[in-house]
């Protein structure tokens, strides 16, 4: 019997134990936490203070510095985005081809009568004047005689090509030497038709070659085929160099004749109108927008109609005014009525 009660007598305690330590949680934060402090705090001198006629600080009022950490938390949500203000200013849209300096008035020369090439009388880089002999051809064949048949140049210039060599047998349609004007070299190219309305007499365009790195040369069209190529559906053209300030032809000695020309030509441009960096505008759902940052740094969202565009710029027509910051870098991370920090 007296182990049985010992036994009845350990349960009990257990259990008195268990019931002391859920007690003890659920007690120890009110005990123990810095409001109930506070409270204990401010009802022993509440009294005091009102009694003292001061305010008493638990009337509701925000502690100190509670309005500057808050404005400081805004800061910090801010999102950081790069703005540029809208200016005037002229764009233009350019087409790049590839094309090719040739030497002005290019010609072929050809012989009058087919035979036997037995004398070639110049070499490439010559120079030769109109209605000199540039060759002779014997038109003889087995078992008849003929006479020699020059081969007279038709125009001055530097002989370019000579293919043919002494013993070759050539026709009325062999071109025994290509002759050219390298005073005056010109670039070919051929525009693609979408861009032919563009295309006149006298329009702009700057030359890059690969010969000549990190320069750029000036040129203008000077002749427009009058029929496009029905098999390739191009036009061709033909630029002159100019000096950019004079307009006077103008042929830097570097360029030589058959040369590699990359073409940027200016198909349409406009003075004096607002622009903004091709960055700054989103395309959603077939519509232009752009970020438009307030005097309060928040960010709207505007509807925009662009006009023409270039690689760096869009001309605006209506949704933004001239002095507006635009957003041009941060502004796919934007809502309507964001707050934002700017950066340089």
């Amino acid at each position: 019997m007296k182990k049985g009660k010992i036994v009845t007598v350990v349960i009990i305690f257990l259990i008195a134990l268990f019931a002391l330590f859920i007690a003890y949680t659920f007690l120890r934060p009110r005990i123990f936490s810095p409001a109930g402090a506070n409270t204990g705090a401010g009802q022993q001198g509440g009294g005091q203070r009102q009694a003292q006629g001061q305010p008493n600080a638990a009337a509701g009022q925000p502690p100190a510095g509670a309005g500057g950490a808050r404005a400081a938390q805004i800061a910090r949500n801010a999102i950081t985005v790069r703005v540029t203000p809208v200016v005037p200013d002229t764009i233009e849209r350019s087409v790049i081809i590839n094309g090719d300096v040739l030497a002005r008035n290019q010609v072929s020369i050809f012989p009058t009568v087919g035979g036997r090439l037995v004398e070639v009388r110049l070499g490439i880089g010559d120079r030769v004047n109109r209605s000199d002999v540039v060759a002779m051809v014997d038109p003889s064949r087995p078992g008849e005689v003929y006479s020699r048949s020059p081969v007279v140049s038709t125009i001055s210039g530097t002989v370019l090509q000579a293919p043919y060599s002494v013993g070759d047998t050539v026709s009325t349609q062999s071109a025994v030497y290509v002759v050219g004007d390298l005073s005056a070299l010109r670039v070919e190219t051929f525009v693609p038709e979408r861009f032919v309305s563009a295309i006149r007499p006298g329009l702009g365009a700057q030359v890059r070659f690969e010969a000549i790195p990190l320069e750029t040369f000036y040129a203008e069209i000077e002749e427009v085929s009058p029929v496009l190529d029905p098999a390739s559906r191009t036009l061709r053209i033909r630029l002159r160099f100019t000096n950019q300030a004079t307009g006077q032809t103008n042929t830097d000695p570097r360029i030589k004749a058959g040369m590699f020309a990359t073409v940027s030509l200016v198909t349409n441009s406009r003075n004096n109108v607002p622009v903004i960096p091709r960055t700054s505008a989103i395309n959603t759902y077939g519509s232009w927008i752009v970020f438009v940052v307030d005097e309060n740094n928040i960010a709207w969202r505007h509807v925009v109609e662009l006009g023409l565009e270039n690689e760096d710029l869009f001309e605006v027509l209506s949704g933004v005014s001239l002095g507006d910051r635009v957003v041009s870098a941060g502004q796919n991370f934007l809502s309507n009525g964001d707050l934002v920090r700017i950066v340089d």
